[in-house]
């Protein structure tokens, strides 16, 4: 079931008020109540408030209860309109409102509607609630696929249909050997340029502090500034991994003076106390945008090894077909998912929308992952609040450090009381 659109709903106090007397009740009947209720039958009720009124959600008898107002909500959540249009959307999302401050949580745990957000999304657009313990998937023959597997780059051209369908199955796909050892030098005499020259604070690069409290600099989003960088959104290697998904996906960043995000390159760090390091079970389109620009997918081509040692990068397979919590990788309740075994030259793909997780490395000697990033989306995908790019909302602090949400919910502007 596709997601609500906005030419359907406006950001109005009318469209609020239809949502919840017409169009939710009816896709609630429609199967959408009994496909969320299991989810969110532990978790309470959940209001969302915003100017023209309030409306609580109640798990009960196999399905969700509609009532009007909040006074017996467990967790209540502030909104504006445009806010709500963009939740039934599947533009915008819980950690995104968070980050812009335009969700606050006057009654209850902020982090409660975090965890609503999966059962949301399977209330509002029918999207399956993702069990990474009742996953089966199977290989071409009907055999259970083998979830660690990879693919030559040299043999690609004869296991194309393989490698597609392995994508398409489990949502990321490991290709070895693309680059060359000379390739992968230029590409790390480039980062180390990248690495100098960025500065806390100039909206181009991500920094946490390690356990020191020393400023580490995790992420620089301009890497397209480095011709040799910049080439590789063209490579015809590249083209040929992008081709292997079902649809037909451009540079997710047009070609500018910045091209900021057009193009990444990322560190790992041991012993990180605060920042985005080290990232929670996620999907990339975590900020908002989903509706309009997934499917999508992100090539990371590893310039050094990707072991648990050095910070390794995890899937949740089959995940891109329902929903998921974000998690922190290191919980106890978090998945185990699959790392791949990568080394210099390697390349990932991954859609977006998969729950993927970047864990601490286990070592401190090093060397630690390094990898450069590059997106791929459908055209026409511009921002649809009209901002630069989604992942902006974690670039809120002028020197740079970005923000944990945990961190930033309850030591920042958001009042709280427990649920």
């Amino acid at each position: 079931m596709a997601p609500i659109s906005s030419e359907v709903l406006e950001a109005d106090s009318a469209s609020f008020r239809r949502f919840h007397v017409d169009v939710l009740p009816e896709r609630i009947s429609a199967g959408n109540g009994a496909l969320a209720h299991h989810y969110l039958a532990p978790l309470g009720t959940l209001a969302i408030q915003t100017p023209a009124g309030s409306w609580t959600y109640v798990p009960s008898d196999g399905s969700i209860l509609l009532l009007e107002g909040e006074t017996t909500a467990d967790t209540v959540v502030a909104v504006d309109l445009d806010g709500w249009l963009g939740l039934v959307s599947d533009l915008d999302t819980a950690p995104g409102l968070f980050y812009t401050e335009r969700a606050q949580v006057p009654v209850g745990n902020p982090l409660r509607f975090m965890e609503w957000e999966p059962g949301l999304r399977a209330l509002f657009h029918g999207l399956p609630i993702f069990d990474p313990k009742n996953t089966d998937l199977l290989d071409l023959q009907g055999a259970p696929l083998d979830l660690q597997q990879s693919f030559a780059f040299d043999r690609l051209g004869t296991e194309t249909n393989e490698a597609a369908y392995f994508l398409r199955t489990t949502g990321y796909l490991c290709i070895q050997d693309v680059f060359v050892q000379d390739e992968v030098d230029a590409m790390l005499s480039d980062a180390a340029i990248l690495f100098e020259q960025a500065d806390p604070g100039d909206m181009a690069s991500w920094w946490g502090r390690d356990h020191t409290g020393k400023e580490v600099l995790t992420r620089v989003l301009r890497a397209a500034s480095r011709p040799g960088l910049e080439a590789l959104v063209s490579d015809s290697r590249i083209c040929q991994m992008v081709a292997l998904g079902d649809e037909k996906l451009e540079p997710s960043v047009d070609k500018g003076t910045d091209s900021i995000d057009r193009v990444t390159v990322l560190w790992k760090h041991p012993n990180m106390a605060e920042g985005l390091g080290d990232l929670p079970w996620h999907r990339d389109c975590g900020m908002g945008g989903h509706a309009n620009r997934c499917p999508s997918i992100v090539l990371t081509i590893c310039l050094t090894e990707g072991s648990p040692q050095a910070g390794e990068l995890r899937f949740l397979p089959g995940s891109h077909k329902g929903a998921f919590p974000f998690v922190d990788g290191t919980a106890v309740e978090a998945p185990l998912g699959v790392g791949l075994s990568t080394g210099p030259g390697d390349v990932t793909i991954h859609y977006s929308d998969l729950m993927h997780a970047s864990l601490p490395p286990s070592s401190v000697k090093g060397p630690h992952r390094i990898s450069v990033l590059l997106g791929f989306a459908p055209g026409d995908t511009a921002h649809h609040r009209g901002d630069r790019h989604y992942n902006d909302a974690l670039l809120i602090n002028d020197d740079g450090q970005v923000d944990h949400l945990g961190q930033r919910l309850f030591h920042g502007s958001h009042e709280c009381t427990a649920p």
